[in-house]
Formats: C-alpha cells, sequence, structure tokens
C-alpha cells in the first residue's frame, strides 16, 4: 500500500498504483496544504488515513493542480474534513462538464475502482485564483501560481520557498511522455514550463502529477522535448503538411500515438498566420 514519504522538511509524497497518481502534503505550524485529492471519494478516504500515519495536523486548504478527475474527485472528502478548496479559475469552470463525461464513460468499465468514480460527487472549489496568491500555513508561505496553459487550461503550481520545492502536477510527468489531451495547450506548454524553471533553482524538488520526484535538469530536458513538439507541429503547419499527414511526416520526440491530440490542438491553435492553407 502507498503511504506517505518526506522528500523536503515537512513535504510528504504519496504516490498511489492505480494512475500511478501522487498527492502531496505541506505543513507548517498551523497545519496542512494538500495537493490534488485523488481520482474517487473511496480513494480519498484510503489517502487521508495514510496521511495521519505522518501528520495529525488540520488539513487548512486541498488545491486541484487542475481540473482532471484523478486529481479532483476527492474534493468532497476533503472538504468534510474541514479543507477550503482552491484551484485556478479556469479549473472551476472546466470541471463541471468534465467531471460528467468521466463520471457517465466510468459505468462502462470494468475495473473495480471505476464504480467508485461514477458513484463520486464532484465538488468545485468555491475559491479561485487567476495568476498568484500566497498561502500562510503557519510560519511558512505557500505560493500558488498558474504559470500558463499547457496540460490543461487550468495547470497550476505551488512553490513551497523554505524547502525549495515545487509541485507541478501534470505540467510534468515522470515515465511517460507528457500526456496531451483533448484540453491540452501543446503551443503554450513549453512557454508555460520556463516559467515554472525559473520558480525553481538547481537544488530544487520538483513533484510531477505523476511518477517519482524529480529534479531541474529533468523538468529541462522535458521542456525541451516539449519545445520541439511545438515546433515540429509549427514547422509542419507552415509547410503546408495536412494535419491526417503530420505525425508521419516527421520526427518526434515521443511516440506517435501519445501525439495525436498534441497535433490536432497545435494545428487549431496556431494562428492562421502560420499556416499554409490549401488553395480552393
Amino acid at each position: 500500500m502507498a503511504g506517505f514519504i518526506e522528500v523536503a522538511d515537512r513535504v510528504w509524497v504519496a504516490r498511489y498504483p492505480w494512475l500511478d497518481v501522487n498527492v502531496t502534503a505541506v505543513a507548517g505550524d498551523a497545519g496542512l496544504l494538500v495537493l490534488d485529492t485523488q481520482a474517487s471519494a473511496a480513494l480519498a478516504r484510503e489517502m487521508l488515513v495514510d496521511l495521519r500515519h505522518v501528520t495529525a495536523l488540520p488539513i487548512m486548504w486541498a488545491v486541484d493542480s487542475h481540473e482532471h478527475w484523478d486529481h479532483t474527485f476527492g474534493n468532497g472528502v476533503l472538504r468534510s474534513e474541514g479543507a477550503e478548496l482552491i484551484c485556478h479559475e479556469n479549473a472551476a469552470e472546466s470541471l463541471p462538464a468534465h467531471a460528467a463525461e468521466v463520471r457517465a464513460n466510468a459505468v462502462q468499465e470494468t475495473e473495480p475502482q471505476w464504480a467508485d468514480v461514477a458513484a463520486t460527487e464532484v465538488v468545485v472549489p468555491e475559491r479561485t485564483f487567476s495568476s498568484a496568491i500566497a498561502l500562510d500555513l503557519g510560519n511558512r508561505q505557500v505560493e500558488l501560481v498558474h504559470p500558463g496553459r499547457g496540460h490543461t487550461g487550468g495547470d497550476l503550481v505551488v512553490r513551497v520557498p523554505d524547502a525549495d520545492v515545487l509541485l507541478a502536477g501534470d505540467l510534468v510527468e515522470d515515465g511517460n511522455p507528457p500526456a496531451y489531451g483533448s484540453d491540452s495547450y501543446p503551443m503554450d506548454w513549453p512557454l508555460t514550463l520556463d516559467v515554472v524553471l525559473g520558480l525553481t533553482t538547481t537544488a530544487s524538488v520538483v513533484v510531477p502529477g505523476h511518477g517519482a520526484v524529480v529534479d531541474r535538469e529533468f523538468v529541462e530536458v522535458q521542456r525541451n522535448e516539449i519545445g520541439i513538439v511545438a515546433e515540429t507541429i509549427r514547422d509542419l503547419a507552415t509547410r503546408g503538411v495536412a494535419i491526417d499527414d503530420a505525425l508521419a511526416a516527421a520526427e518526434w520526440p515521443y511516440p506517435e500515438r501519445a501525439l495525436v491530440h498534441a497535433v490536432r490542438r497545435g494545428y487549431e491553435h496556431l494562428p492562421r498566420s502560420q499556416k499554409r492553407l490549401p488553395l480552393v
């Protein structure tokens, strides 16, 4: 069973086997901030049992790194523990429709965990922000920053300055290609990671949304690969390569199957002036 491991001073990370998702707890003298709330109410309750093995402090805030269900479906459980729910304003706007779609699809799945997903009533955070906010955990400040769009339109990162820790959500992933979904922003993602890198040092501990804890060098490499994806899309569109031919027309840093949405979204988001349109 997964449990919380201290990766820096009073910063604990639990890496859960289903979906390889991370939940992070940051403690100050007064209480806790928890980043991401798990993929169902049932899994959130299990996570709380794990959390109480390392600290009895009250949960002051539960923060969603973005709107996706595997990071937000435990919101109601954390709220019932007294936590104030927080996310970026774009995530709050997108979560209801996203959650309804996931719950509808979950009833068709056969894995036991999906029944819990389908049964979870999703709670949308009432507190939102647009750019950045600071929270006081008691003699410890943490910063919530929206560095830009990338994995979704509502990504945020959490910086713990005194511990030199950055919680990156799914803007950074270990062990797999970055998740380019149907709501991703592949052309924005490299610049967003430039902002993320600006919040780190060479000694920073970086916690991705999925996978093992990494460092700044890992983020730099992933930023460069994501940058190659964006520039390849731009080059193909500029040369007039049709979207249906794009994946086969270039070399990519990730498997083609991981880039289907990236190419489609990239073509959609490029301004008309950067696309060589066919004559009709």
